[in-house]
């Protein structure tokens, strides 16, 4: 058994069993992935994969069993590259960010330039994603750290710590009827075409919630995953706006208004996430560390490493 192998198992898994993608990424012949596979199952004395033809369909009944050690095995050899460039060249590298929209335009360009400052020599990627990318991107290891609000926890894989909590906002146009409405109700918005987030993006979640709680069901007439695709049509007067809080300014933006809501929808937490297990370098601690001030580099580490 060598690294090569366990290298192709990992990519294997992470591309669908699409042994072509593989050979691509490992930049090898495709005929080269396959007898590397067959030697390791030829050495283990079971099949990994189940085949229809030439074509790798499914994992057999061990390939399940090996999935997560090779998984493991492959986060481990990007801890040992880490502790090494950790010692050797603490403050240069790359740190990749997997986080949505939202997050990116209106919460983190603060502590990113805060980032920046404490780190110039080192490269942030920012990936913007939907939740089941960012959360892909974190399984594959294609990403260092995510930030999102959907998604993150609750998965086995990933440690997760607040960043902070926020409601949705209700805004529209100038001269809108809802502007005189005291206090604003959820069945004062209902009369009303609704524009808001997509399905699973930005705590939509909770804006579904609250309208089925008064047993009502929104008129949706554009949703979006981008707040200021969301504003745009609320300005052109094509519904009322529900939007993350942050998206907008208080006093509202050009002839956008927005109204007093937070008493309409429950409170979202946006949550930093990393893989369990990883080895982080000491900037993607001070990265966290940003977005969640209560937490020392020990805490931080010692969760990561903590059984899940």
């Amino acid at each position: 058994m060598n690294l090569q192998q366990i290298r192709i198992l990992g990519e294997a898994l992470q591309r669908d069993l699409n042994l072509t993608e593989v050979a691509k990424a490992l930049n090898t012949s495709q005929s080269g992935v396959s007898k590397h596979i067959m030697d390791l199952e030829l050495e283990l004395g079971v099949s990994i994969f189940v085949r229809h033809g030439k074509r790798i369909v499914a994992l057999t009944e061990p390939g399940k069993e090996l999935a997560p050690l090779v998984e493991r095995i492959l986060v481990d050899l990007k801890n040992i590259r880490s502790i090494a460039t950790h010692f050797s060249q603490q403050d240069v590298g790359r740190l990749t960010l997997a986080t949505t929209h939202t997050q990116a335009r209106y919460s983190l360009p603060s502590i990113v330039s805060k980032f920046k400052q404490e780190f110039p020599g080192v490269e942030l990627v920012l990936h913007q994603g939907g939740p089941a990318e960012i959360v892909a991107l974190m399984m594959s290891g294609q990403a260092d750290i995510a930030v999102a609000t959907e998604a993150l926890d609750g998965i086995p894989e990933l440690v997760t710590f607040p960043y902070y909590r926020w409601h949705h906002a209700v805004i529209v146009p100038t001269g809108h009827p809802l502007l005189s409405c005291d206090p604003l109700t959820i069945e004062s918005i209902a009369e009303f075409p609704i524009v808001t987030y997509s399905e699973g993006f930005t705590g939509r979640a909770r804006v579904d919630q609250a309208f089925a709680k008064a047993g009502l069901t929104p008129n949706l007439a554009i949703s979006a995953i981008d707040a200021d695709v969301i504003k745009t049509y609320v300005e052109l007067g094509l519904g009322v706006g529900i939007v993350a809080a942050m998206a907008v300014k208080p006093d509202g933006e050009g002839a956008l208004r927005v109204l007093p809501s937070e008493h309409l929808f429950e409170a979202n937490t946006t949550r930093v996430a990393v893989r369990r297990g990883t080895f982080l370098r000491g900037y993607a601690c001070r990265f966290i560390q940003l977005c969640a001030s209560a937490l020392s580099e020990a805490d931080i580490r010692k969760a990561v490493q903590a059984r899940g």
